[in-house]
């Protein structure tokens, strides 16, 4: 059953979004949502792990793409979200307590540690509307969906208690349009950029599409290609391998939406 929404959600401004998902609301995914601002991912973790998450983010940045990195303890975004509350501004979140996933909540304010250090990463939801405004298919749009997302056989480079392979996320391209998709996603590195795999999911380990890990499956049409991005729940899949005592995310799909607009994230 779909989440009853503000028919203006799309087009609303940043802050009027973050403010709809603060009030409490069923959550949804976001992709679609506030036209032309960026969105991203969200991890967080206890001081103690900061420096070897920061370090992993670094040796692995198309699959974390570090946008901003709060003080400890600091729930305000002064780049991407200036007055908003990391704590409360994301449509769903997940809490894993030694790599374990613990509960989904709407909000984690009442969680909210003094120590707790804040990295947001770029999301591919952020380069959709240039795919759109390029004549490119984004299926889960069009059937209202979680993009898929699956993890891989492709392994992270792993820094300090982090490791893991990566996760991805996958659209399907009809044949005609793939250079087109390739060059426009290629333009924001800052939002994973171009694909990591074209072409056959087994040779990334990907055995049935139709059984994402994350997300919901999407239709692929005769003529397309499936075509994978870095997915920025990669870092949830490190997270799970490598059990630190706590840590926050978002609930795949469903992203922080910035006051950052997606042509500011473009090279050039």
């Amino acid at each position: 059953m779909k989440n009853p929404i503000s028919p203006s959600l799309s087009t609303d401004s940043p802050a009027a979004v973050r403010a709809y998902f603060a009030a409490d609301p069923a959550p949804r995914p976001t992709a679609g949502l506030c036209d032309g601002f960026a969105q991203c991912n969200l991890a967080v973790l206890p001081r103690e792990y900061a420096y070897d998450f920061l370090l992993f983010t670094q040796r692995n940045p198309k699959a974390c793409p570090v946008l901003e990195v709060l003080d400890a303890g600091t729930r305000d975004m002064p780049y991407l979200a200036p007055g908003g509350d990391v704590s409360r501004d994301v449509p769903l979140y997940r809490v894993y307590q030694n790599g374990e996933l613990r509960e989904e909540l709407r909000s984690v304010s009442h969680l909210w540690r003094d120590d707790f250090v804040s990295f947001l990463i770029g999301c591919s939801f952020s380069f959709e509307w240039a795919l759109l405004e390029s004549g490119v298919p984004v299926r889960h749009i069009e059937e209202d969906r979680n993009v898929p997302m699956y993890l891989t056989n492709i392994p992270c480079a792993p820094a300090g208690v982090f490791s893991g392979n990566m996760v991805v996320s996958m659209r399907p391209i009809p044949r005609p349009l793939l250079t087109r998709a390739v060059t426009v996603t290629a333009s924001m590195p800052r939002v994973h950029g171009s694909p990591i795999h074209i072409g056959d999911p087994e040779a990334i380990g990907i055995r049935d599409l139709s059984r994402p890990d994350f997300g919901d499956a999407v239709t692929v049409h005769p003529g397309e290609v499936p075509v994978f991005w870095p997915c920025g729940v990669t870092p949830q899949a490190a997270i799970m391998r490598s059990r630190p005592s706590i840590a926050i995310t978002h609930a795949p799909g469903h992203m922080l939406v910035t006051d950052v607009k997606n042509s500011m994230l473009k090279e050039g």
